[in-house]
């Protein structure tokens, strides 16, 4: 799906980059997250397609709009809008409590994951700090959203999200990258359905 965007400028988007709050619940927002200590744990597939079932799961029943996304070895990029009932914040609170505790699991039950230990410690010794974490942490609590108020920085950003795979060195072409929505934009089909092309 195609579509054009209107933006209406909102009076403190430099206020909302600066303090990363989701301050305008209609907003589209570029954020990321980061797994703790930044930990390469998305470099096997069937922990990046429980981020992919996830997303589309939001899709389907909690009105997530997706715009451009991208998953790397240790962290998310994803540009979103919350066109249901809930929040922005709220929407996104609950994808990365249940993808924490669904990768979590994923890694615990997965025979072939031989970082199993250590993985599961740095997540142990993460929660620990954390008053609001049972046992392990998955995710870094920040996400730095940011509202884009513009075409053009809505342009900046989908660019920037789809060249991290290719500034990383793992593809030549932005669009040959498997987990993001580059493809959807050179004109073909990604992995994830729905993904709204803003031209």
């Amino acid at each position: 799906m195609k579509v054009f965007l209107n933006f209406i400028p909102h009076q403190s988007h430099t206020i909302m980059s600066r303090n990363y709050k989701f301050y305008n619940p209609d907003g589209v927002y570029f954020i990321s997250f980061a797994v703790v200590e930044w930990l390469d744990v998305f470099i096997r597939n069937e922990y990046k397609n429980i981020i992919i079932d996830s997303l589309h799961y939001c899709q389907k029943e909690k009105g997530m709009e997706i715009f451009a996304w991208c998953i790397m070895t240790s962290h998310i990029h994803l540009i979103f809008r919350s066109a249901g009932e809930q929040k922005p914040e709220l929407l996104i609170g609950d994808f990365k409590r249940f993808t924490s505790k669904a990768i979590v699991k994923a890694i615990i039950e997965n025979p072939k994951e031989g970082r199993k230990e250590f993985l599961l410690e740095q997540f142990r010794k993460t929660g620990s700090k954390s008053s609001n974490v049972d046992q392990y942490q998955f995710w870094r609590h920040d996400n730095h959203p940011v509202e884009l108020w513009s075409n053009k920085v809505i342009a900046e950003k989908i660019n920037y999200i789809h060249y991290n795979p290719v500034e990383a060195g793992l593809v030549f072409r932005a669009e040959d990258y498997l987990y993001s929505s580059a493809v959807d934009y050179a004109g073909e089909k990604g992995i994830l359905d729905d993904v709204i092309v803003v031209k």
